[in-house]
């Protein structure tokens, strides 16, 4: 991965934030895309949305809650793809501040997080359902998609430019259609000019196989922003943790079972599960961007957040695991849980807690100087050989009702032994070959030949 820029440097610090799906369509209480899904009729629809008015939306009690979470910035989406603007669009009448509310929700959430120190995010999609245009395209309606296309970079420079410094933004709903037709690279531009330092995100459309082609004949090897095959500044993987070797990356996860917008009857997934995404997307290098929808009237489910007061308060003893951690497991300790790597220190994240008050870590090279059980600040004593790290005194009940934790503070960055720097299954076989031969090389249970 390029070096990353100074003024991106606390994306990567900041490894978890909120995203919030809000809308008009909160009020079906059947998720996000239920004007699409349902096949709802269209005036119907928008004559519900006009009359939207969430009396009990609170901006600063949202940011209160992301930030007692542990969260470091948001993402509020501004439109979905139903096309209702929840900021005062000059483009449209088809906004909170023109129809029943009469207030811009974006303004209200972006002065009430940043008074709470947290990064602000934007989501925007691209696709507007009403409008017959963006079904047809420009193959089959020019005219139409030209003044459909303008209209939603006008409505970018407008988000771009009457709130004060952006810190995120988040596209989605270019589907069909390519970065060519929705002219991405001079979005981003437009962009960059407005606020230079601003993060963008993959989702400006997957370029057609010709375009492709041309962008491979005339490239000169630069893959910033606007000039690569696949626009963006950092990747967004949904519903999975993966990687991106490439560059900044955020996996978006609901906090439910499946859907993002405000769903009744949705099942939540329990606080250990969504700590748990965090720490996994944390280890592997990346930020977790944890969905909420909130209710029609403009509440945070309590579910939601009782979750984050959990998380949250978890954090506030283990954060420093979290926060500007390093990628990268250092050797086997799936038995027991996850790693963390952070300077001189090792994290041991116990997601399963066997009772015994030892517990062995193999394949550490580094040595040891301190181990502390980090969630009650007990100092542990440890013996280390040169394949073995074992802890003792551990207590019988877990710590926390969450994931207990070990630190290991170093000598230097830990390492592992050259066995131990491959997970199962990967890297070259022939390195555990000696270990194999300690027991001999026949099948038999000594490993003794019967020739």
């Amino acid at each position: 991965m390029t070096p990353i820029p100074d003024y991106w440097r606390w994306f990567p610090e900041a490894r978890f934030g909120m995203f919030i799906h809000w809308g008009p369509y909160s009020q079906y209480g059947r998720g996000e895309q239920v004007l699409f899904r349902e096949h709802l009729n269209q005036k119907g629809y928008a004559e519900n949305a006009c009359r939207w008015n969430p009396g009990n939306f609170d901006a600063t009690k949202w940011a209160g809650v992301a930030k007692n979470g542990g969260m470091k910035y948001a993402v509020l989406t501004t439109r979905h793809h139903d096309g209702f603007c929840l900021w005062n669009s000059k483009v449209t009448d088809y906004t909170a501040a023109s129809q029943a509310a009469k207030r811009d929700f974006v303004k209200e959430y972006i002065e009430a997080f940043r008074d709470a120190g947290l990064r602000i995010g934007l989501y925007y999609s691209l696709a507007d359902w009403r409008i017959p245009a963006y079904w047809e395209g420009p193959e089959y309606d020019p005219d139409g998609w030209e003044i459909f296309r303008d209209s939603v970079h006008a409505q970018v420079r407008e988000l771009l430019t009457n709130y004060g410094p952006i810190d995120v933004f988040w596209f989605d709903g270019a589907w069909p259609h390519s970065p060519l037709e929705w002219k991405s690279r001079e979005l981003v531009e437009m962009m960059r000019a407005i606020q230079p330092h601003i993060l963008i995100n993959n989702r400006l459309g997957k370029p057609h196989e010709h375009e492709l082609a041309q962008q491979k004949e005339s490239a000169d090897g630069g893959a910033g922003a606007g000039e690569s095959a696949e626009l963006g500044d950092f990747g967004t993987p949904e519903h999975h943790i993966t990687a991106d070797p490439n560059r900044l990356w955020e996996s978006c996860q609901v906090s439910t079972w499946r859907l993002w917008g405000y769903t009744i009857g949705e099942r939540w997934r329990p606080a250990d599960y969504l700590l748990d995404m965090l720490i996994e997307a944390a280890t592997k290098g990346g930020n977790l961007l944890m969905n909420v929808g909130p209710t029609p009237d403009g509440e945070l489910p309590a579910e939601f957040i009782r979750r984050m007061e959990k998380i949250g308060e978890w954090l506030r003893v283990h954060g420093e695991m979290i926060y500007d951690s390093e990628p990268g497991e250092v050797c086997e300790f799936i038995t027991y849980g996850r790693q963390m790597r952070r300077g001189n220190n090792l994290y041991l994240i116990i997601r399963f807690w066997d009772g015994r008050d030892t517990m062995t870590l193999a394949g550490l090279e580094t040595n040891v100087l301190k181990a502390t059980l980090m969630t009650t600040g007990a100092e542990l004593e440890f013996e280390q050989s040169a394949d073995y790290v074992t802890m003792k005194g551990l207590p019988a009940q877990p710590p926390t009702d969450l994931f207990p934790v070990i630190k290991l503070e170093c000598s230097g960055p830990p390492k592992p032994r050259n066995w131990a720097a491959k997970r199962l299954w990967s890297g070259d076989p022939r390195r555990m070959t000696p270990w194999a031969a300690e027991r001999g090389t026949s099948i038999f249970a000594d490993g003794k030949s019967r020739r």
